[in-house]
């Protein structure tokens, strides 16, 4: 049988009022404040974000809902019809009048986007000060995970470092029309006054972390010597680091990875073309 368009679009609306209360809530704007919000669909958490007294720059990729969010004439909203993952976003508010920030983000994320869309969350980081999302729950547990287990991930590392990043409530498929087959979560994104650790080089350290993480079944050596660092130079780093030969990356905390990146670029600055 045929997707409808916004099935394809994996699009499930939240229809309940306690959790679009909680939403706001924990966005918290100040009057006046500019947010972003990513997928505004029918508008159920535009309207008490304008009620808080927020200025809302809604993106949205399906026309007829951006049309009929458009085509209520409310004050304070600006709608722009495209892709979020197109978007440049301090571009797009600065035109809409919200300076360089930084401001808010806030969003029902279907679950296809939310990996790319937190990696541009990174990205534009001085230009933010706080996400609040709707995702996939497992999702969400991956971004709060620490080592020792399948979760830790390249992406969930990141936010961390430079967010504070908390699950705020648990959300079940019947607060969404239609209902979708998984249960979801809020998260909470607040910026860090400073980085968790110190990381020379963002960029590079998180390409640093896909390598480790390429391939999770195997020893983060093997994955670093894939990405052509020598054997031998990986085994001192990881002696000095008192980390065992045969770790993964999965299991090293993040001071060790960040140390291990250190080690790694100021021993062999050819190391993994791209990397």
């Amino acid at each position: 049988m045929k997707k409808s368009r916004r099935h394809a679009l994996g699009q499930h609306f939240l229809a309940s009022p306690g959790i679009l209360e909680r939403i706001v809530a924990a966005a918290a704007p100040a009057p006046g404040e500019f947010i972003l919000e990513i997928g505004p669909g029918k508008g159920a958490l535009t309207l008490p974000l304008l009620l808080a007294g927020a200025k809302v720059v809604a993106v949205e990729k399906d026309q007829a809902l951006g049309d009929g969010l458009r085509n209520r004439g409310l004050d304070g909203l600006t709608v722009v019809e495209g892709d979020i993952l197109d978007q440049d976003w301090p571009r797009l508010m600065e035109v809409h009048g919200a300076g360089p920030g930084p401001y808010l983000v806030a969003g029902n994320l279907p679950y296809s986007i939310s990996t790319p869309l937190l990696y541009l969350f990174l990205e534009y980081r001085d230009h933010l000060r706080k996400g609040v999302f709707l995702v996939q729950r497992e999702v969400a547990e991956r971004y709060i995970a620490g080592p020792g287990g399948k979760d830790y991930s390249p992406l969930g590392i990141l936010l961390q470092v430079y967010y504070s990043v908390k699950i705020l409530l648990k959300v079940s498929p019947g607060s969404f029309v239609p209902p979708p087959k998984v249960d979801s979560a809020v998260i909470s994104l607040e910026k860090r006054e400073t980085p968790l650790v110190k990381i020379g080089d963002y960029d590079r350290f998180r390409r640093f972390l896909h390598v480790c993480f390429a391939q999770r079944r195997k020893t983060v050596a093997n994955n670093l010597a894939a990405a052509g660092f020598p054997h031998d130079r990986i085994a001192s780093l990881l002696e000095a680091l008192n980390l065992d030969p045969r770790v993964r990356a999965e299991r090293i905390p993040l001071a060790a990875l960040t140390a291990l990146e250190e080690g790694v670029r100021s021993q062999h600055t050819t190391f993994a073309p791209g990397v």
